[in-house]
């Protein structure tokens, strides 16, 4: 059985396995075996006896907690077990700070040390105070952008619109004494990256992945960086389709506003800004992708973030100023809003992505052309396109688009459900099929696009 998380074996003591408690200290806990080899086979130690004695005194000594440290006996061999729990404060070893991550131990440095004394403090990166900022280097125009907003969303006190700038940076917990958190430079100063270095976006329009056509880099605080970004993607990266109701000229877009404008939101929300990377959105004739460093709460999934529960923000000082405002609702609420819409307008559900390198939200609509370039048949796309177009379709409808009969028909709509479609209801005359992801709500399980 190979060596776990939070169990690690050794042959015999060595000082230096103080770091791994250390390391089992500031994760969550683990046990150390002294006496067993890589394989958790029993090997045995002879002087026990002066490391009962030895291991406690040195745990409290350079490390200053307490243990438990347990003799075991089997088969005539002894060996130890020394238990970690984990500590709600951060402990050292000379001070090193190290942390069990995986199977493996890590000295924390730099950026990741910074996190993780932020984290046993109950803070987040957005709440430290930053020196030699004050009240008046804000800009003005965002702040009574903010009190406008603010007064509209309803979330505040009427008082909104008279409150002096020190008043709302007070109520929205901006400041710690005379010092403005970093969540104030980023909202409303007028040039946050000269403090917080890659806080700013990045946008380019793409034919294909590896050809960049063009491309904005959106500076300013985050407030102007939303509208600034949206009014981008609206006017200069999305197509407009023209349709008429009567006389009234109505542009639509190929993807809701609402939905960008979420994405956008969440992108903000979550990224890590001790990163120094920034926020960058890729935009393609038929997907837009939303790229951010960040990382989802402990113990948190995709699955949780986007359909069952709501999920706290990686920089929360920041969320509650876009909550206050009215860009944002309850947090949570903003990715059900995104699928929904999705679904309202016939196209695919949000695609939500977490790996090691950041968060991504992948907005996406089958054309023509796309499905050409798969080498898919013309039934195939006629199908395709109608699901997405009406939201769903059935036998019946697909024998008229097609002009075929039940049976080619029941064949291609099972042919399609390998990768496009998802069939509702039982085989009968109420069975539809609708594109997959759209009966479980969301689309982050499925790869078939890449």
């Amino acid at each position: 059985m190979p060596e776990q998380q939070n169990i690690e074996w050794k042959v015999s003591w060595r000082d230096e396995y103080l770091k791994w408690i250390c390391g089992f200290a500031n994760a969550k806990g683990g046990k150390l075996f002294i006496g067993k080899d890589d394989n958790g086979i029993i090997t045995g130690i002879d002087n026990y006896k002066r490391l009962l004695d030895d291991i406690p005194n040195k745990i409290q000594n350079y490390l200053g907690i307490i243990c438990n440290v347990n003799l075991h006996q089997e088969n005539e061999k002894y060996f130890i077990e020394i238990e970690t729990e984990p500590y709600p404060y951060p402990i050292s070893y000379k001070g090193q700070y190290h942390y069990r991550s995986g199977s493996t131990k890590q000295e924390l440095k730099g950026i990741a040390l910074d996190k993780f004394l932020l984290n046993k403090q109950g803070k987040c990166w957005d709440s430290v105070p930053i020196p030699n900022v004050k009240i008046d280097d804000l800009k003005q125009e965002t702040l009574q952008l903010f009190r406008k907003k603010a007064y509209n969303s309803k979330r505040v006190n009427d008082s909104v619109l008279k409150d002096d700038d020190k008043t709302i940076i007070e109520n929205l917990d901006l400041n710690e004494n005379e010092y403005l958190k970093r969540a104030a430079i980023l909202l409303f100063h007028p040039k946050p990256e000269k403090f917080i270095t890659g806080a700013f976006i990045k946008i380019g329009y793409f034919e294909t992945d590896d050809d960049l056509r063009f491309q904005n880099v959106v500076y300013g605080n985050l407030f102007e960086q939303i509208e600034q970004a949206l009014d981008l993607i609206k006017n200069k990266y999305l197509k407009a389709y023209i349709r008429y109701d009567g006389i009234d000229r109505i542009e639509e877009y190929i993807f809701p506003e609402l939905v960008i404008r979420e994405a956008l939101l969440n992108a903000v929300c979550h990224k890590d800004y001790s990163s120094n990377t920034p926020i960058q959105i890729r935009i393609y004739e038929n997907k837009i992708i939303f790229w951010n460093t960040g990382q989802l709460p402990d113990n948190w999934t995709i699955e949780k973030l986007t359909v069952r529960h709501p999920s706290q923000p990686f920089n929360p000082d920041i969320a509650n100023a876009f909550f206050r405002a009215g860009y944002v609702e309850a947090w949570g609420r903003g990715t059900i809003n995104m699928i929904n819409e999705c679904k309202k307008k016939g196209i695919l559900p949000p695609r939500f992505i977490y790996d090691f390198s950041g968060f991504i939200v992948e907005l996406f609509k089958y054309t023509e052309t796309d499905l050409k370039q798969k080498d898919l048949k013309d039934w195939q796309i006629k199908i395709i396109l109608h699901v997405q177009d009406k939201g769903a379709i059935s036998n019946n409808e697909v024998q008229k688009i097609c002009n075929v009969s039940k049976r080619t028909a029941s064949s291609y709509l099972s042919e399609l459900e390998i990768n496009y479609i998802d069939k509702i209801g039982k085989t009968g005359k109420g069975t539809s099929y609708v594109l997959k992801g759209q009966q479980r709500g969301s689309h982050y399980e499925n790869n078939d696009r890449k």
